[in-house]
């Protein structure tokens, strides 16, 4: 795997390759960025200490619903790869990856993330899980046949995203995500 304008490749790629690899299919290139880089809106979607879900549903004023492609839990740990979608037009507006530590969640929490029905930031909040939202990457990648087919993108395009660690707020990581933005057609 190769990662574009980096000496070395980061550890948190380790959880997108995990999906990847049963594709067959190399990582798309992806080339990091400084948040303040981030072309608008997408800087304004990406760039922020909160959670994807409900930024998302801001903006598209209007709820999103989960689509797991593929989950595994390994004990206390569970990783699925999801695609968010406009709960009324079916379209989709995220890629992603994460990794989510159920142990460090309420149990209430834990049975909704298990269900999956429902993006975990939804879960987070309209369970009153405290949390904190810390942005550690930014980039931009090229939508590569695997990322295309869940984005239902007919064609390449660039693409813009980050990782983000969320932890509780006494401190233990609630999950890992690796984001991806549909790109942003204007309505």
């Amino acid at each position: 795997m190769q990662v574009h304008d980096t000496i070395s490749r980061p550890a948190w790629l380790s959880l997108l390759e995990h999906f990847y690899s049963r594709t067959g299919l190399p990582l798309p290139p992806m080339h990091p960025m400084k948040a303040e880089t981030l072309p608008e809106p997408v800087r304004r979607l990406l760039a922020h200490p909160l959670d994807m879900t409900p930024v998302l549903e801001n903006f598209y004023n209007q709820k999103l619903c989960l689509a797991v492609s593929r989950s595994e839990r390994n004990g206390n740990t569970y990783l699925r790869e999801v695609v968010l979608k406009l709960a009324n037009q079916s379209r989709a507006v995220a890629y992603g990856v994460i990794q989510i530590h159920l142990d460090n969640l309420p149990a209430t929490a834990k049975n909704l993330v298990l269900a999956e029905r429902r993006p975990f930031g939804s879960i987070l909040g309209t369970e009153n899980v405290p949390h904190t939202s810390a942005p550690q990457a930014f980039f931009r990648a090229g939508a590569d046949p695997h990322i295309r087919a869940f984005l239902e993108l007919d064609q390449p395009a660039e693409l813009f995203g980050r990782f983000n660690i969320l932890r509780s707020t006494s401190g233990p990581p609630l999950a890992e995500v690796i984001e991806f933005l549909a790109p942003i057609n204007p309505s």
